[in-house]
């Protein structure tokens, strides 16, 4: 990759807040930049039996309907979705890297539109994942994981407000060339860093 600057902890407020106030707003005069989310399942597509299942979930929520059940997205970002797979990320396989890796890179070189792509992960392995997209993603715009640690049917899921961390990020400026880029509990981590330190906390990941 590009251009990479180490990363370690950002606040949300140090670097959102700037994205948030460019692309917080729909514009009349220009067009909202272009994102490409990837999802593949894990939590923040889960789905439980009732709003207090915390632990007792699947995956089974599209992309799709991730987005939509944003709806402050639209007016940050301009958004494309594309499912990878819809599963746990304790079933993540090195093939789903590659298949990431390659669908990243042929976004980022087909489409010079493109300020970023997200991907939608479990949080078991989304560290790895992270890793490997770090190493072999070949552009300097941004690629952001997202996960959350409560499923999208929880009282207190956690996901909606990621997801529209992760997009603010990967259309502000300031993220381009820091490589692979985790965004969950209103922190931003860089990939070659991070790593999940508890199983049921909001503020899991961390950067040593």
């Amino acid at each position: 990759m590009c251009c990479k600057r180490p990363i370690r902890t950002l606040t949300v407020v140090c670097f959102l807040v700037s994205a948030s106030y460019a692309f917080g707003q729909t514009s009349t005069d220009r067009e909202l930049p272009l994102v490409w989310v990837l999802s593949t399942g894990g939590t923040i597509a889960g789905q439980g039996a009732s709003s207090t299942s915390l632990t007792e979930y699947k995956p089974g929520l599209l992309g799709e309907q991730l987005v939509s059940g944003v709806p402050e997205i639209k007016k940050v970002a301009r958004v494309k979705v594309e499912q990878i797979a819809n599963i746990s990320s304790t079933d993540i396989t090195i093939a789903h890297w590659i298949t990431l890796a390659n669908r990243i890179n042929t976004i980022f070189s087909e489409d010079p539109d493109v300020k970023g792509v997200v991907v939608t992960h479990g949080t078991s392995t989304l560290e790895e994942t992270a890793y490997f997209l770090n190493l072999t993603v070949k552009h300097d715009r941004p690629v952001i994981m997202v996960g959350a640690m409560r499923p999208a049917t929880a009282i207190s899921a956690d996901g909606p407000l990621n997801l529209l961390n992760a997009i603010r990020t990967a259309v502000s400026p300031e993220a381009r060339g820091k490589g692979v880029l985790v965004v969950l509990n209103d922190e931003i981590n860089g990939a070659r860093d991070v790593s999940k330190t508890n199983t049921y906390r909001v503020s899991t990941f961390r950067a040593g």
